[in-house]
C-alpha cells in the first residue's frame, strides 16, 4: 500500500545570484574591493554625457546610499521621464530597497525608453521570476539573451540563461538542459548548476548522468543536502536500499532535523522491514503534525507493521481534511477490514468507487468486503468494474468463483474455479485446495 516519499530536490526557482539584482544600475560587475563601480548606460553615448543628478545617484548607489539615490534620480526624472538610464537606475533602487512593484514598472519604462537595453530586460525578468511570475519573466529573459550586454560584463547574460534553465525545467526539461549549456559557455559551472543538470537528467530518463552529477557534487562538497536527497532519491528508485540507507545516514549525521533526509530513510527502512522505520517517522511527525504527506507516510508504516487501529486514526485524520479524496478512501477501507469492520469498509470503498470510477483498488476493496457481508451481487458487480481497468489474478478470480458459487450459478462458478487453478499454479494451496473440492461438489 505503501508509496515511496520523496520531496524532490528543491531548488529556489532562482539561484542565490540570480536573486538579486544587478551589481548596480547601468554598471559594470564590482571591483575587486567589492565596491560596484559605475559605468556608462547602454543609452549614453559618452560619460560625458551623462547629466550630474545621474552621477551623483550612481555614487550614492555605489554606497548603498538609496535614500540620496532616490531622491536625486526622483527630481531627473520630473524633469526627463523618458530618460532610459534613470528610470533603470531608479528601478535598481526600488529593487535593491524590495519595492518590487515599483521597480517592475520602472524597468518596464526603461525598456519603453530603450528597447535595446540588456540591464532593464534582464533585472525585470529576474524579478518577476523571483516573484514566480514566470509567464511574465521568460519573454524579458529570452529577449535579454538576444540583446548585446554593452558596457555590461557579457558574463551577466548567463544569469539570463540558468533563469531560463530554471523556468523550463519542469515543463520543457530538453530546453531547460539547452539553456544550462548557453549558460555555461558565458560562465564557469557552480554548485547549483550541477545539481539543476542532475535534476534535469532525471528529468529526461538519464539516470545513469544523474546519479553521476549528484556523486560530483558530493565529492566536492558532503555536505549537500540537496545531492543527497537527489542520490538517495535514485538510489530507491532502483530499489538499491542499502547503498540508499548509507548516503542517508551519512546525510542525517551532517544535518540530523531534515524532513526529506529523514523521511527518504523511514522509506528504506520501511521498504526493508526494519522496524527502526516506525519511531523514526513518528518522531518526524512529532515534529511537522501538520505535514499531510509525513502524516500519510507514517500511516501506511504502520499499517504495514500491523498497526490498524493506529494507522486508521491518521487516515481519519487526513480524510478530515480531505474527505473526498478516493486514495485515502480506499486506505481507510483497507484498515477497516483488517479490524474486522466490514460494514464499514464497505461503505468507504463504496464512497472512494463513486469518487473515482477508475480506482482498481477501490473495486477489488468494494468486491471482497461486499462479499464478506454477503453481497455477492455487488461483489460480481465491482469486479465487473475492475476488469475494465486491470487484468484478473488469481485473487479476484477465486473471488468471482466464490461470488456466482454462493447465488448457486453452478456453470459461471466451476467455470471460475477452473479459471483460478491455472492462474494459481500452486501459489495459493488452501484457496486451490477449496477450489477442488467445489468442484467436486459443482461437477458431480
Amino acid at each position: 500500500m505503501r508509496s515511496a516519499f520523496f520531496v524532490p530536490a528543491s531548488f529556489a526557482l532562482l539561484s542565490t545570484g540570480l536573486l538579486l539584482p544587478l551589481c548596480g544600475p547601468a554598471q559594470a560587475p564590482s571591483s575587486s574591493s567589492g565596491a560596484p563601480q559605475p559605468s556608462p548606460a547602454i543609452s549614453a553615448p559618452t560619460p560625458q554625457a551623462v547629466p550630474g543628478e545621474i552621477t551623483a545617484a550612481e555614487s550614492a548607489i555605489a554606497s548603498s546610499d538609496w535614500k540620496t539615490a532616490e531622491s536625486r534620480l526622483d527630481t531627473f526624472l520630473a524633469a526627463h521621464p523618458t530618460d532610459a538610464r534613470a528610470l533603470f537606475d531608479a528601478g535598481y533602487v526600488a529593487d535593491a530597497q524590495n519595492r518590487l512593484d515599483d521597480a517592475a514598472s520602472l524597468y518596464r519604462r526603461a525598456i519603453a525608453a530603450n528597447p535595446q537595453s540588456f540591464e532593464a530586460n534582464l533585472s525585470l525578468g529576474l524579478l518577476l521570476a523571483r516573484q514566480n511570475k514566470t509567464a511574465e519573466a521568460r519573454p524579458e529573459l529570452v529577449t535579454a539573451t538576444t540583446l548585446d550586454p554593452g558596457a555590461a560584463d557579457p558574463v551577466l547574460k548567463a544569469r539570463a540563461w540558468r533563469a531560463l534553465a530554471r523556468i523550463d525545467r519542469d515543463s520543457n526539461p530538453a530546453a531547460a538542459s539547452s539553456e544550462l549549456i548557453e549558460a555555461l559557455k558565458l560562465s564557469p559551472e557552480t554548485t547549483s548548476d550541477t545539481l539543476l543538470a542532475a535534476e534535469l537528467a532525471e528529468k529526461t530518463g538519464q539516470t545513469g548522468a544523474a546519479a553521476d552529477a549528484y556523486r560530483r557534487v558530493l565529492a566536492k562538497e558532503p555536505d549537500s543536502a540537496p545531492a543527497t536527497i537527489g542520490l538517495a532519491h535514485l538510489l530507491i528508485e532502483q530499489k538499491q536500499y542499502p547503498d540508499a540507507e548509507s548516503l542517508l545516514r551519512a546525510g542525517l549525521a551532517r544535518h540530523p532535523d531534515d524532513p526529506t533526509l529523514t523521511a527518504q530513510l523511514a522509506t528504506v527502512l520501511a521498504d526493508q522491514n526494519k522496524a527502526e522505520a516506525v519511531p523514526l517517522l513518528q518522531k518526524l511527525h512529532t515534529a511537522h503534525p501538520g505535514d499531510p504527506a509525513i502524516t500519510r507516510m507514517l500511516a501506511e508504516v504502520l499499517a504495514d507493521s500491523g498497526d490498524f487501529a493506529g494507522s486508521d486514526q491518521l487516515f481519519q485524520q487526513l480524510l478530515a481534511l480531505q474527505p473526498d479524496n478516493s486514495d485515502l478512501l480506499v486506505a481507510h477501507g483497507q484498515n477497516l477490514v483488517r479490524q474486522g469492520r466490514l460494514s464499514e469498509a464497505f461503505a468507504a470503498f463504496d464512497k472512494a468507487t463513486q469518487i473515482d470510477p477508475a480506482s482498481v483498488d477501490g473495486w477489488s476493496g468494494l468486491a471482497f468486503a461486499a462479499f464478506r457481508i454477503n453481497r455477492p451481487g455487488i461483489t460480481l458487480h465491482a469486479l465487473a468494474m475492475r476488469s475494465r481497468y486491470q487484468p484478473e489474478n488469481a485473487a479476484t478470480l477465486f473471488l468471482w468463483a466464490q461470488a456466482y458459487d454462493t447465488l448457486h450459478q453452478k456453470q459461471q462458478a466451476a467455470a471460475y474455479y477452473h479459471k483460478f487453478l491455472d492462474a494459481a499454479a500452486g501459489n495459493l494451496p488452501d484457496q486451490e485446495w477449496q477450489a477442488r473440492q467445489r468442484l467436486k461438489l459443482l461437477e458431480k
